[in-house]
């Protein structure tokens, strides 16, 4: 039996950049994935949809390019090429993680991995083996949550993780769920000419994310053509001759039948506990519960990612990857939640940092917000992207920053100027006093 100071279970962005780390440690690192190395973020989720939202985005840009002069003709859309293209770029970011471990000399097994109290992993696949850690991290990730909604079993819907094996553009969808993967999604279909609608039990769409921006990004979707149902949940889903029926029921009790081509589930996601069951890890509702170390309830084994739930970000798993790995090593680091950047790459998109203006009041601040549109931005009005603004929230008495919200064009790369101000405790004195370029 092969033996190892660390090994990583679950080879998506946590996975492998905390074998990476652990290897930089000075570890021998063993790394089991079931799958496809990047997991869901590289293979069925962040990489796949942005690549189709960057499609989306030049549809759009042809469409306005009428208005500014420039004449194309008439516009031809191939979801086989679209499809080809985010399956080479898949290829080429899943051979880079591949290339990394392979120089960081990490041994990567095929297969599902079973592990057990005493820290040896039992691996399935073509040549199943067994191997011993000292250190053990999981990082098994989440699958997408399907809700018991009548009719479910007996109707063709998809998840975020089979939508993207569609090969033709539907004529009409129903998205249950009005949260990130949901808005997202939205806008890839409504470029694409399809009849949306999304369906949100929630008040709001992305009900997580600031009320203001919440409500610019319904008012976006629906200049898009894209019908919002908030308050509102699915009944019960059958299958017709022609499609599918979707039953919706608002609050009030009043009902309405959808009738769709295509429906697409993303409700959310839950833990995969598959291969950890026989731990008896102790529990944080239906995530992995871990110290502010990341470790679980049992000695030397670190949990991270969508596993122990928190923000359920690609980002952040590897974030919590690179801390697990160094604590495996020895150290005794964690992870600065307050600076994570929350990042909804529907168009317009929505980035934030830091507290919101709620919660900074719930935690005891005097808060000062201010909101800047970006109407009166030059290089905005040149881009034909007024639709946006900055939203700064803080502290009155000494002007550090607790968070900031932006809502618009490339917003999400934006984002990285607030958080380091926020991660140094900058004040809104230090901001107005940096030079920014011009427009």
């Amino acid at each position: 039996m092969k033996t190892y100071k660390v090994a990583v279970v679950g080879g998506g962005p946590g996975g492998y950049v905390a074998a990476i780390r652990a290897a930089k440690e000075g570890q021998t690192v063993a790394l089991i994935e079931a799958d496809e190395l990047g997991g869901t973020c590289l293979n069925r989720g962040c990489i796949p949809s942005k690549t189709l939202l960057r499609h989306a985005e030049v549809i759009e840009d042809i469409q306005a390019a009428k208005s500014w002069g420039i004449e194309t003709g008439e516009m031809q859309l191939s979801l086989e090429k679209m499809m080809a293209r985010k399956d080479e770029v898949i290829k080429r970011l899943r051979t880079g993680v591949a290339s990394l471990l392979k120089a960081g000399k990490v041994d990567v097994y095929k297969g599902k991995g079973t592990v057990r109290p005493d820290k040896t992993i039992a691996i399935d696949g073509a040549s199943p083996q067994t191997i011993q850690a000292e250190q053990v991290i999981l990082a098994t990730g989440s699958v997408p949550f399907v809700p018991p909604i009548t009719g479910m079993d007996q109707v063709a819907v998809h998840t975020s993780d089979t939508i993207f094996g569609l090969r033709e553009i539907p004529e009409s969808i129903a998205i249950i769920g009005g949260g990130v993967i949901g808005v997202e999604f939205a806008c890839i279909f409504a470029s694409l000419g399809t009849r949306v609608t999304v369906v949100e039990m929630a008040e709001r769409l992305v009900p997580n994310e600031d009320p203001d921006a919440s409500r610019a990004l319904q008012k976006a979707l629906q200049k898009k053509r894209v019908t919002i149902l908030t308050g509102a949940r699915v009944e019960s889903l059958a299958q017709t001759d022609s499609g599918k029926q979707v039953r919706i029921v608002d609050a009030s009790g009043k009902s309405q039948e959808l009738a769709c081509q295509e429906v697409l589930v993303a409700v959310g996601r839950r833990p995969n506990l598959s291969g950890i069951e026989s731990l008896g890890l102790a529990m944080n509702g239906p995530f992995v519960a871990v110290d502010k170390h990341l470790e679980t309830s049992i000695k030397g084994i670190y949990a991270v990612g969508d596993l122990i739930g928190g923000w359920q970000l690609a980002h952040v798993a590897s974030a919590e990857g690179t801390v697990a790995a160094r604590n495996a090593a020895g150290e005794r680091v964690t992870v600065d939640y307050k600076v994570v950047p929350r990042c909804v790459y529907t168009l317009p998109e929505i980035a934030s940092v830091g507290l919101t203006e709620e919660e900074a009041q719930g935690q005891g601040y005097r808060v000062k917000v201010e909101t800047y549109p970006f109407s009166g931005n030059g290089k905005a009005l040149a881009m034909d992207q007024r639709e946006g603004f900055v939203k700064l929230i803080a502290e009155e008495k000494y002007g550090e920053i607790l968070g900031v919200v932006l809502f618009g064009a490339h917003v999400t790369e934006m984002i990285a100027a607030p958080s380091a101000f926020i991660h140094l405790e900058g004040t809104v004195e230090e901001l107005a006093g940096m030079i920014f370029a011009h427009p």
